[in-house]
């Protein structure tokens, strides 16, 4: 009787498990004929980036969409979208402009409603890939580093203060970079939902 409890405990937890690991986050979708996803779990405005922004710093974001034909297989389309991000300290919303042709922008936006812009705006199109044929799609960002000032790499003449900045300094490997991926996935089967 004791050995049931433990062995019903023992699957529940690995069904739990199990379900969480299979649990994609990115919900990939079709809208006139782009390959879109969203990614409600996927959060890029934290960190130093968004300490950074909220220090009145405009932070450069390159999002690459890629679709492969495994997990790690071979590359079957590639997509890349630049945007500048700046944060209004005064109504504490955030302003994105999506850099290249065409160029986009948008204002007034809540942390969430930012990311999702970002991710939605950043799309392949469908006709890159064939309708029976599996993939997998990859959403990888990367936040631009911060520049250093010029005036701060010389040396010669130091000041109490410059000393405190190049000391308070975070180390460059602290860069806001992330990615999520969803798979197996067939484009007839995003066609018809």
């Amino acid at each position: 009787m004791h050995s049931n409890r433990i062995l019903f405990a023992a699957l529940l937890c690995l069904t739990i498990l199990g379900a969480r690991l299979g649990a994609q986050s990115l919900n990939v979708h079709i809208d006139r004929d782009q390959l879109h996803i969203s990614a409600p779990r996927l959060h890029f405005l934290s960190g130093e980036a968004l300490e950074r922004l909220r220090d009145g710093a405009t932070v450069h974001f390159t999002f690459q969409l890629t679709a492969r034909s495994e997990r790690n297989g071979r590359v079957l389309a590639r997509a890349q979208e630049n945007f500048a991000v700046s944060y209004d300290l005064w109504e504490e919303k955030f302003a994105i402009t999506k850099l290249g042709s065409p160029q986009r922008s948008v204002s007034h936006l809540s942390v969430a409603a930012a990311e999702a812009w970002c991710i939605d705006n950043t799309s392949m199109p469908a006709a890159a890939l064939t309708g029976n044929q599996p993939f997998w799609i990859r959403m990888e960002y990367r936040a631009e580093a911060a520049a250093t000032p010029a005036d701060q790499s010389d040396n010669s003449g130091f000041t109490l203060s410059g000393l405190i900045d190049i000391f308070s300094r975070r180390p460059r490997s602290e860069q806001s970079h992330g990615s999520d991926e969803a798979g197996p996935l067939r484009l007839d089967n995003l066609r018809r939902k």
